[in-house]
């Protein structure tokens, strides 16, 4: 019941997030800023506190990877203004307020703040402005920042606590779930490593969703290899970091998204049954999840995990070239216009 109860939680947070990211103002500028912060703080984090400094024991990049580890709400509530148009020194301004806060309620308060400082930014003469927003913006944001806490506690980091500890109880159904929902989520403008990051995924949750993005990497290559949505740049990208092909993903969802899906579930099977762990949060990508995975299991439990996940992904690939080839699709040249740019 508790996998059922935190599945349906989940899909509901992640149908807000998406109705947010195509109907809100600025909606995609917005999500984009919050995956560039959990890539500027929970990646670092990922490569330099856990690989370098946990597995390889170099502790000066033990300390730079805790550093930024620890500033994802700073990031958020920085990136996003920026992301909007607000003045460089405002945004670390009322960013910098949002020291000790977690990553989903500076980008709240980053969101929010952001409409403030634009109409502060144009209505009020060159200096008088900056003392208003010190005055006034920089406390609001910070308490913007706080009053969103209880309610991410309550929401996102409860479906974390749910869905890891009914890991063990439902392993199978569990690595369905969240090595399906991850996988997709990681092909989609909302960031994977954002996602697991405000859940406050550990254990085996992480560990699924950090191999099963590490597997979609050669499962989109061969999808995009073989359908031929795009150039050899174009698959290549897709394989190193999904989000670089977002508007063609966003053209075509049903392939992309169902075979992924399929991907997943088969990669998190198989992650849940060997019991791996992965105690970082946020390290849903290809190469800092595959990494991190070393600090807290054995390597060669690690190497047969990705092995098998390798596997099963290029086979899902394949299967879904085959399933969806009679699909109507849109290539890059035809969302993107690149023949029409060459012939011009």
């Amino acid at each position: 019941m508790e996998v059922i109860t935190g599945t349906a939680a989940l899909l509901v947070v992640l149908s807000c997030f998406t109705l947010f990211n195509y109907k809100a103002p600025y909606g995609t500028k917005a999500m984009g800023a919050l995956a560039n912060a959990a890539c500027a703080s929970f990646l670092v984090e990922a490569f330099h506190a856990s690989f370098f400094g946990g597995v390889l024991g170099f502790d000066f990049l033990q300390q730079v990877g805790d550093s930024n580890g620890s500033l994802g709400g700073v990031a958020a509530a920085i990136l996003v203004p920026l992301a909007l148009g607000v003045t460089p020194v405002y945004a670390v301004l009322v960013g910098l307020t949002c020291a000790g806060m977690g990553i989903l309620p500076g980008f709240v308060a980053g969101y929010l703040i952001s409409f403030v400082l634009l109409e502060m930014e144009k209505r009020l003469p060159g200096g008088l402005d900056l003392i208003l927003i010190i005055v006034f913006a920089a406390p609001l944001t910070r308490f913007i920042a706080q009053l969103s806490t209880p309610v991410v506690n309550a929401t996102l980091l409860r479906i974390g606590e749910i869905l890891i500890t009914s890991a063990d109880k439902s392993p199978i159904v569990m690595g369905i779930v969240l090595g399906g929902v991850i996988t997709v989520v990681a092909t989609a403008p909302l960031s994977s490593m954002a996602l697991t990051a405000m859940m406050g995924l550990t254990g085996v949750p992480m560990a699924i969703g950090a191999l099963s993005v590490f597997g979609s990497s050669f499962m989109n290559f061969v999808l995009f290899k073989r359908m031929k949505f795009g150039s050899d740049k174009d698959t290549i990208s897709v394989a190193i970091e999904p989000l670089t092909q977002a508007d063609l993903i966003s053209a075509n969802p049903i392939p992309v998204y169902i075979t992924n899906f399929v991907g997943g579930a088969l990669c998190g099977i198989a992650i849940s049954l060997m019991g791996l762990v992965n105690q970082t949060t946020g390290t849903a990508t290809p190469i800092a999840g595959f990494a991190v995975m070393f600090a807290y299991n054995p390597a060669s439990k690690v190497l047969i995990a990705a092995s098998i996940c390798i596997v099963a992904s290029v086979a899902a690939g394949f299967l879904g070239s085959i399933v969806f080839k009679n699909m109507p699709i849109k290539t890059a040249d035809e969302l993107r216009g690149t023949n029409e740019s060459k012939a011009a």
